[in-house]
């Protein structure tokens, strides 16, 4: 049995700010429906669906595959917080791997309501009550979102280890803001200066309101296949799965009394590591990269978990601009999470739409030149890591 899952075929809609999207399940059946032409096959050919969200009710998974057909197929909803769409990209490379089904779909997509995230639950013990129990621990709380008071304390422990510049987290959402302006389906298009950035009201020192990403509504999906059946279909030379890992969190993310630690950074570490080592590469063999930057300190340290650069070493490579065209590595062409934006359960086959078009040649002014190993990091703390390398040969 072969191990190669191919990605025949990706779609995605305009991300777009809350109240300004349409409805959850529209937004899924037509990034589902770009993605089923784009493989050139049927709804009828999907054997199983797997559809990723967050904020909303049971089977909504159901309701938006739904629009497609009523063809009796499995549909598996996934929540797994900000690795939603990742998490449900795995378990559809799964079912293939293990013979389950020749053609998956897998859709992620996200109708979210404005301002920070917040639980639904009020009533019983939270899923992040060890996470926040941590930062207590560690530096308190203050009135700053918690997502923004969990990264930006990491942020702000790195810079006391590594005495890092806070303008070296503003150059990170400078080049985002540059990536997004050549990506049609980003939210933030507009550039902004480091200056501009530093002057943004601060949320959670050395995050300032541009530093973090923005709630947002959107889809994205993904068809998935077997050799066999891409042989079958007539599709030559496809983009597909050369490793992938999932983690979640050690002992270290709640016992190192670290901010650094309790947002993943050993998670996503030793996902890499894993990735590397299944694939038979390594970070130098990769030419792109869409890594989950939900703030300007995530994508400061994923640099380093992803091996990117050495520990210590991220503002030095920021400056250089290996984080960009014409450096080591084109991070997050798409704009990322901070100005493409981040619908939650969208955001893991966002990232895999993107990858899948650069490894083709197809990603109009945003193309890495020679693109042909692409690197794909998706984390949500409570926690959850999936790394996935994409290759074309």
């Amino acid at each position: 049995m072969s191990n190669k899952v191919n990605v025949i075929g990706v779609g995605m809609v305009k991300f777009a700010k809350p109240g300004a999207s349409d409805d959850y399940h529209v937004m899924a059946a037509n990034a589902a429906r770009t993605a089923l032409q784009d493989a050139g096959v049927d709804y009828k050919d999907v054997e199983q669906a797997f559809a990723g969200y967050v904020y909303g009710d049971s089977t909504c998974g159901q309701r938006a595959v739904y629009e497609l057909g009523l063809t009796g197929i499995p549909v598996v909803n996934v929540n797994n917080n900000c690795s939603t769409g990742s998490t449900a990209l795995w378990l559809g490379r799964q079912a293939i791997l293990a013979g389950e089904a020749e053609c998956v779909l897998v859709v992620g997509f996200e109708q979210m309501e404005k301002g920070a995230l917040g639980s639904k639950f009020n009533d019983r013990p939270g899923p992040l009550d060890n996470f926040a129990g941590t930062m207590d621990r560690v530096q308190g709380f203050n009135q700053a979102p918690p997502a923004a008071q969990m990264f930006g304390g990491a942020g702000r422990e790195y810079r006391w280890k590594y005495g890092t510049r806070r303008e070296t987290f503003a150059k990170v959402s400078e080049k985002a803001r540059k990536h997004a302006n050549r990506n049609p389906y980003a939210l933030f298009g507009d550039l902004l200066s480091v200056e501009e950035i530093l002057a943004s009201p601060e949320v959670f020192d050395p995050l300032t309101r541009y530093q973090c990403c923005p709630p947002t509504c959107g889809a994205a999906a993904a068809v998935l296949c077997s050799e066999a059946f891409a042989k079958k279909k007539g599709i030559a030379n496809p983009v597909y799965i050369a490793s992938q890992a999932m983690r979640t969190d050690y002992p270290s993310t709640f016992e190192d009394n670290s901010m650094i630690k309790m947002v993943g950074y050993d998670m996503a570490k030793k996902t890499a590591e894993a990735v590397y080592e299944k694939a038979g590469l390594g970070p130098q063999d990769v030419q792109v990269v869409e890594l989950h930057d939900c703030f300007t300190a995530n994508e400061i340290l994923t640099y380093e978990a992803l091996g990117l650069c050495p520990e210590g070493g991220a503002e030095k490579f920021v400056w250089d601009g290996d984080n960009t065209y014409g450096g080591k590595f084109v991070t997050n062409p798409s704009g990322g999470l901070l100005s493409k934006g981040h619908p939650l359960g969208a955001t893991g086959l966002a990232q895999c739409t993107e990858l899948v078009w650069q490894l083709r040649g197809q990603a109009d002014k945003r193309q890495v030149e020679g693109a042909k190993v692409a690197l794909q990091h998706n984390l949500g703390l409570g926690g959850a890591c999936v790394v996935t390398m994409y290759r074309r040969d």
